[in-house]
């Protein structure tokens, strides 16, 4: 379908229809899967500008965003994804990442508390707590956390362990 018009924010294909927010949402994930990670935010924002509830369309531009490096637009999705759907554990685990680049560590431990809550057996939550945990200065609390990660099966977790000196 091409897009040939916008009339007040409305785009309109080449049919004279309104164009589709899933439209928007499909272009969105085929820039993502190529790589061009500022095309596919631009293509979920048209999304989210039809559908502002699109949950997916939110979920996806935070992982933009944060492949960008644009870390706070990033917690805003996700934040966005957490409002409408309150048990998405890749919500929380986006959130507390993009909350652990921004030096946000005691936030970011809170989500990955909420997402081992929701599924205890994440090792990248009980990981990337563990790296949060090593960023306030609770090294016990991390090497805890590397434990659970490797009982839960991440296979780096033994590296971080002996790397960390955890006993």
């Amino acid at each position: 379908m091409l897009v040939t018009a916008s009339v007040h924010g409305q785009y309109l294909a080449d049919n004279g229809k309104p164009y589709p927010a899933e439209d928007f949402y499909k272009a969105g994930e085929k820039a993502h899967r190529a790589g061009d990670h500022s095309m596919a935010i631009a293509a979920y924002t048209q999304a989210i500008a039809l559908a502002p509830a699109h949950v997916n369309a939110h979920l996806h531009r935070g992982f933009c965003h944060s492949i960008l490096k644009q870390y706070a637009e990033a917690v805003a999705d996700f934040t966005t994804v957490i409002g409408e759907k309150p048990e998405h554990p890749q919500a929380y685990l986006s959130r507390g990442s993009a909350l652990a680049k921004l030096g946000r560590h005691a936030e970011a431990i809170a989500d990955f508390d909420r997402v081992i809550a929701i599924d205890a057996r994440n090792g990248e939550a009980y990981n990337n707590r563990g790296w949060s945990r090593k960023a306030t200065g609770d090294q016990d609390g991390a090497c805890k956390d590397w434990k659970a990660s490797k009982r839960a099966g991440n296979a780096e977790a033994r590296i971080i362990l002996e790397n960390n000196r955890c006993k």
